[in-house]
């Protein structure tokens, strides 16, 4: 009783193996003490993320899939733990390790992590569709590996994933605050705009795929859209876009339930 253990961290080892048992990183452990020390703005919130990308079997060996790492949900996740929520990651294959405390779910393809996100939403205040899920999947998988021939080429035949976030929307029972999120790589305020008003979403993060942002890389810039205001957020490490996120996600996120409470 009144006795807190933070970490351990997992990551790289002094043996040389991977795995829990590293120390924090400072900065995290000087979070992990304002945590416990002052009430965050989620305190008593629930949260619920997705991250990373979804595959989608062709055969055994080979699958559809995209080059998310995961790093900027698993960021958010962060940020949310640090703001005092209960969260919840559901993460497609990704080799992150979890943030103190946040309740993970590992999961493969789209419908997996449809399903995982239908059982976590009870009580669920903020929901954040960070993955980069698969669009499409092949309507007949394989089961054994395909063999190459060289003289004959192959076609395979896809069709729609689930909406996991028009699917959260369209809930009688949906969470108070929806985040989606929009990679593009041209047109971006446009198609996030048309993607907000399509999706009912409350908000969303959109931004541009490239060479130093996006992707597998550690820094991304991200233009925020909700249904009265817009704003820029410009290059920074995901890890501090990620607080400068949820410090709007949770501003408008009692705006709105002070609107609907009056």
């Amino acid at each position: 009783r009144g006795v807190s253990v933070i970490g351990p961290a997992s990551g790289d080892q002094a043996c040389g193996e991977q795995g829990e048992g590293r120390l924090l990183e400072p900065l995290d452990i000087v979070y992990e003490l304002d945590r416990l020390m002052v009430p965050g703005l989620l305190a008593g919130k629930q949260v619920v993320i997705t991250a990373g990308p979804t595959y989608e079997p062709i055969d055994p060996v080979r699958f559809i899939g995209n080059r998310s790492s995961g790093k900027m949900g698993f960021a958010i996740a962060q940020a949310a733990m640090e703001a005092g929520a209960k969260v919840t990651i559901i993460a497609g294959p990704v080799q992150l390790a979890t943030p103190t405390t946040v309740r993970r779910i590992n999961v493969e393809t789209t419908q997996e992590m449809a399903l995982a996100v239908e059982d976590s939403l009870d009580a669920c205040d903020i929901f954040i569709s960070c993955a980069a899920v698969s669009d499409y999947r092949p309507i007949q998988v394989q089961q054994e590996k395909i063999k190459k021939n060289s003289e004959q080429s192959i076609q395979i035949e896809l069709e729609p994933t689930i909406d996991i976030v028009s699917t959260v929307t369209n809930r009688h029972n949906k969470p108070s605050f929806v985040v989606g999120f929009a990679a593009e790589t041209q047109n971006l305020t446009e198609y996030a705009k048309s993607k907000l008003a399509r999706k009912k979403l409350d908000m969303i993060a959109a931004n541009l795929v490239g060479e130093n942002q996006g992707f597998a890389v550690d820094d991304n810039a991200l233009h925020i859209i909700w249904t009265d205001g817009e704003q820029t957020l410009p290059l920074m490490p995901k890890t501090q876009l990620a607080r400068e996120l949820m410090t709007l996600i949770i501003k408008r996120f009692y705006a709105k339930n002070s609107i609907k409470n009056s």
